[in-house]
């Protein structure tokens, strides 16, 4: 149990929120996370009605298991001593276009396969944009994120450990530092697969692919054909509950329906945290997994940052919120269906336009244990801005309108969906920024490449650090996890680093 007096406060058990208090327990801080809701797991936490078991946010995940997986999650549960059993599949999903729909496959060939069916010329050249971005894969692989840290001493252990990897990057520096459409503009022309790069950038960063960051998508490409796509048997919940018990083993504690109310800071320095209870909790380190717009305007007062800095970061543009649709179905006759899906409703609109692109997952598919018997258990979710949503007499039929879209997309798939429904969930943007307590229900912000670099997990505050989606490119899993890594590995000594990371 840790005493009264920890080492280190976490505000927020979200996915970046565990790992670090997870990780810092393994290296032997006294660590108690805070989390205001009552189930632990931030975006990622899943819940249950009348017997179906939903995943609030992400249900894609690659590399959970193997020797061969980069992922830093799976590095952070390998440091733990945890493990999940994962269900593997493929295709890892299927595209529906108005010009047609494909299985999208891990095998880089299999999937260019598909791509030629409808555009030959396409499928040759998005070949050589892969191809560019494999490489950079291949230099960066060498390095995993458990090795790294957040400071300048970050030097000292590339220089130590990986020069032979630094050397391989080197002609890969400029492509490091260019957005995935500076390398989509040199290598593919064709403009089918021009849009289905910028719909698989959309679905990774939520930004196309003129914004999004290259590594990025090149570790996506990577890991999705070298480790391959499986499911978490018991959702996201299973990874949720395996990072707690990381915590716990290695003797950190979790506290629930704890809610910080403020983070305590005296002459810049960090103190500890009030809880909405009045209860005062003191350490000399606080790390928060809010969001940086609700660490610097709920937990902070005003004076605690430097006016321009606390200025300069509350204008950060965020990633629009969502539309979700939760679905308990009937399964008779549904035999052949597969698990992910992704709908692009009509070409002459913007992929990223509210409504137009829309994700499907049916994890009952794999996961027989996720719904009632003879059921299944549909998750499907669209972007949606959080302006202009208020609780007044109009928001229910509002809700129902701006659910149809996802209605007709997973009638591509289920056409006679809306007669085997049996339990209905519309969760909207104010659902999200009250249910996760985040900022108008955003998924973290939306700096273009080139246009900026994310906020790191420093602070202007001495003791306070962040962690998240608003600390790394990318709204997935293995973004906020390496955040969580990066943090921790910060807070403890090269020695340290070097014994856990054997």
């Amino acid at each position: 149990m840790c005493p009264q007096s920890p080492d280190i406060i976490v505000i927020g058990s979200g996915i970046g929120g565990l790992c670090t208090s997870a990780l810092l327990a393994r290296y032997g801080k006294r660590v108690i996370v805070c989390e205001s809701h009552t189930i632990p797991g931030g975006a990622a936490h899943s819940f249950r009605r009348r017997g179906f078991e939903f995943d609030s946010g992400p249900s894609f995940y690659c590399g959970l298991t193997g020797t061969q997986s980069l992922n830093p999650l799976k590095q952070v549960l390998d440091s733990l001593g945890e493990s999940i059993q994962v269900i593997p599949y493929d295709p890892l999903g299927h595209y529906h276009f108005p010009e047609g729909d494909f299985p999208v496959y891990s095998n880089a060939e299999r999937y260019r396969q598909e791509i030629a069916k409808i555009t030959p010329q396409g499928a040759k050249e998005l070949q050589q944009f892969e191809r560019r971005l494999l490489g950079l894969y291949e230099a960066m692989k060498d390095i995993p994120t458990l090795a790294l840290r957040a400071d300048w001493q970050v030097i000292l252990v590339l220089l130590q450990r990986y020069l032979p990897s630094l050397a391989k990057m080197l002609p890969y520096l400029t492509l490091v530092q260019s957005s995935v459409g500076d390398v989509m503009d040199a290598t593919v022309k064709d403009p089918w697969v021009r849009r289905l790069i910028d719909l698989e950038c959309f679905l990774l960063s939520g930004l196309k692919a003129q914004g999004t960051i290259t590594p990025e998508v090149a570790f996506m490409l990577g890991e999705r054909s070298r480790a391959g796509v499986e499911y978490p048997v018991g959702g996201s919940a299973a990874i949720v509950n395996a990072l707690v018990r990381g915590l716990e083993r290695w003797g950190g504690k979790l506290r629930l329906g704890c809610h910080v109310e403020q983070i305590l800071v005296e002459s810049g320095k960090v103190t500890g945290v009030r809880l909405r209870n009045g209860e005062i909790l003191s350490a000399p380190i606080v790390i928060s997994n809010a969001t940086m717009w609700d660490t610097y305007n709920q937990l902070l007062r005003p004076e605690d940052l430097p006016t321009a800095y606390r200025q300069t970061a509350l204008q950060t543009p965020a990633v629009e919120s969502f539309m979700h649709l939760h679905l308990g179905i009937r399964a008779e006759g549904l035999d052949n269906l597969t698990g992910h899906h992704v709908v692009v409703h009509d070409s002459s609109e913007d992929i990223s336009k509210p409504g137009n692109t829309c994700m499907i997952s049916i994890p009952s598919v794999w996961d027989k244990n996720l719904a009632p018997e003879g059921h299944h258990v549909v998750h499907a979710y669209t972007l949606e801005p959080f302006a202009g949503w208020v609780r007044d007499d109009g928001y229910e039929a509002k809700k129902r309108e701006k659910a149809e879209s996802l209605y007709r997309a997973v009638e591509k798939i289920i056409p006679d969906i809306r007669g085997r429904v049996v339990l209905e969930l519309i969760g909207t943007p104010l659902t999200h920024a009250h249910y996760l307590r985040r900022y108008q229900g955003t998924y973290g912000p939306a700096i273009p490449a080139g246009k900026g670099m994310f906020p790191s997990t420093h602070t202007p505050i001495q003791g306070l650090y962040r962690v998240g989606d608003s600390t790394m490119p990318g709204i997935g899993v293995p973004a906020v996890a390496a955040s969580g890594i990066l943090c921790a590995n910060s807070l403890v000594s090269l020695s340290q680093m070097a014994e856990l990371f054997k």
